[in-house]
């Protein structure tokens, strides 16, 4: 199944998810229409039964270098499109380009290359995993125009990095290199193929129990901000979940006696 949009494109192969960002002559630069686009590729995937692991990049030198300031702002109605929304906790469409990843239950891992600048990083931190080209440039940029980062990805950067770390990237605005976006935690791993690496990274998930895969998940999105009790409970409830389905006895019987037996989905 793929699916071929003017800025997103969706290739659905073997339970992977193949999305990439489709506007290499502007950079991969977001304009309204990529708004859009990321937001309905990202809702259709999470009601398909059919994808396991989804893999995010970006078509030619760049991963995305950010908003398409010029285009968006061409139309003042646009500000109020992006960040319009009928409750406050809800998410706009410009956070939804970022936090839909992270209500998918399966899990989702960005390849970055070049350019990954602004909302570009903030579509990043959406994701699971963040695998860099050494080569990569990640900044997070909003206040180069006095902006804050205002497009969801603050949720991931307290998962994944100290507060001092983040606030210096975001005051600053400065753009760092994969190394030390890896010691500050914000890519999970840096290689020189990251295609290859997510794709390797991909078909080993797909051998595991989806149902713990969607459960781990959510259950460690949340770990990071429960109280003790509200989490040994979340652990209890969940592992009770597991243990009821399916897929727990598929996984046992995959160690044991038939490790090419189907999961269940």
């Amino acid at each position: 199944m793929s699916t071929t949009n003017n800025r997103v494109t969706c290739n659905i192969e073997n339970g992977i998810a193949n999305v990439q960002l489709n506007r290499p002559d502007k950079l991969n630069a977001i304009d309204m229409q990529m708004f859009r686009e990321l937001d309905s590729t990202a809702r259709k995937l999470k009601t398909n039964n059919e994808v396991r692991v989804v893999i995010v990049s970006g078509n030619g030198a760049d991963f995305c270098s950010g908003i398409d300031v010029q285009s968006v702002l061409s139309n003042p109605k646009n500000a109020m499109k992006l960040l319009w929304k009928w409750l406050p906790w809800r998410a706009n469409l410009a956070q939804r380009v970022s936090v839909n990843w992270r209500k998918l239950s399966v899990p989702v891992i960005m390849v970055l290359h070049g350019r990954c600048w602004g909302g570009g990083l903030q579509i990043a931190l959406g994701g699971d995993f963040r695998i860099a080209h050494p080569e990569t440039s990640m900044a997070i940029m909003e206040n180069k125009w006095g902006l804050i980062p205002d497009m969801g990805g603050t949720l991931a950067l307290r998962e994944v990095m100290s507060a001092d770390h983040a606030m210096e990237l975001a005051m600053t605005a400065r753009a760092v290199d994969a190394q030390y976006a890896k010691e500050i935690g914000l890519v999970s791993h840096v290689d020189a193929n990251p295609q290859a690496k997510a794709q390797a990274l991909a078909e080993e998930l797909l051998n595991r129990n989806p149902d713990t895969i969607g459960h781990i998940k959510r259950f460690y999105q949340k770990a990071w901000h429960k109280n003790d009790g509200g989490l040994l409970a979340s652990e209890t409830r969940r592992q009770i979940q597991i243990i009821s389905g399916k897929n727990q006895k598929i996984a046992v019987l995959r160690e044991t006696k038939d490790p090419n037996k189907p999961w269940r989905t």
